[in-house]
């Protein structure tokens, strides 16, 4: 069977490297929020009061938002909407390629920023992550303008997906006429809740995405959670919960230096590292899941995020054990 981080068919494992969800999860205020929404009524259809409160976060017209079934439901209404070749920077979240082979357009994965660029000329859509994952680069702000301003001379949709971007050290604005969006129940520790939303350039883009949703796209629970997020308390304990993760990935980084293997690290709460293609299974069998990547050309390589302690000891007794 294939699971969230890789091939698996056994039990729950103790410890999942595997999932980029913030381990000191779940934020406890978003969690009193969804057990006290109304799950026996219909949720506004046009999600109305929703949309009003994601706007006035991010500080743009209610039009502009449009709510979706998790990033992944909206990275494909993107694709269906726009119906046309798909480009993205790899290695990268394998749901874009997903995507176009479910509408039946291009999909090509550029794999150098030069190339990226170049592309745009032929693409319909582009997706960059921000961070990326798996890698955890975050593109600079001269590239992103870059990419912008000829997505904008091409006619191309460029879509930044900011699903680590609450889950990353440093933050690189968006640049007008691009689409932003967000997959906030990582960043919360609550991926079970599956609810994202999009920021349109404009109002007709949005609307032309809105009306390409199924109805009542997402519940009361996941409207109480989307609302919840974009207040204070969430989001400060998400602040709070920071500095822990990035001295987790430190210590992950180091274990795995130490034992001599190589180790990219990027911007947010997870690293990738040359464990060789054995390794996942082998991890498994002891309890502990990571994300193999031979999937994105990078058969030696696992994704592995931030955890506590008792984790990192465990896979350092497993690697032990290994060598």
């Amino acid at each position: 069977m294939t699971f969230h981080g890789g091939p698996d068919g056994g039990p729950e494992p103790r410890h999942d490297f595997s999932s980029n969800a913030n381990a000191l999860g779940p934020n406890p205020v978003l969690l009193a929020a969804i057990r006290r929404a109304d799950l026996s009524r219909y949720p506004d259809p046009n999600y109305g009061a929703l949309r009003e409160v994601l706007a006035a976060h991010h500080r743009v017209p209610a039009e502009s938002v449009v709510p979706g079934s998790g990033a992944s439901e909206l990275i494909h209404r993107l694709v269906r909407v726009r119906a046309g070749a798909v480009l993205a920077l790899g290695p990268t979240f394998g749901e874009y390629a997903h995507a176009a082979r479910a509408a039946g357009v291009g999909y090509r994965e550029a794999r150098s920023r030069e190339a990226f660029l170049r592309g745009l000329e032929n693409a319909a859509l582009a997706f960059l992550a921000q961070p990326n994952n798996p890698t955890g680069e975050l593109f600079e702000a001269g590239f992103v303008r870059e990419a912008a301003r000829r997505a904008s001379r091409y006619g191309a949709w460029l879509v930044f997906d900011l699903a680590y971007a609450p889950l990353a050290d440093v933050y690189v604005p968006v640049p007008e006429g691009a689409f932003r969006l967000f997959a906030p129940n990582k960043a919360h520790g609550l991926t079970g809740v599956r609810a994202g939303y999009l920021i349109a350039p404009s109002e007709n883009l949005a609307a032309r995405l809105a009306r390409a949703a199924p109805s009542w796209v997402i519940g009361a629970a996941e409207v109480a959670f989307l609302r919840a997020q974009a207040g204070a308390g969430a989001r400060n304990w998400l602040r709070g919960t920071l500095p822990t993760l990035f001295a987790w990935r430190r210590r992950l980084a180091g274990l795995l230096r130490e034992r001599g293997y190589t180790v990219q690290e990027g911007a947010a709460n997870f690293l990738m590292t040359r464990l060789g293609e054995d390794a996942a299974a082998f991890l498994r069998a002891r309890g502990l899941r990571v994300r193999p990547l031979a999937d994105k050309g990078l058969p030696d390589w696992a994704r592995l995020s931030a955890q506590p302690p008792e984790a990192l000891a465990e896979l350092a007794a497993a690697l032990e054990e290994r060598a």
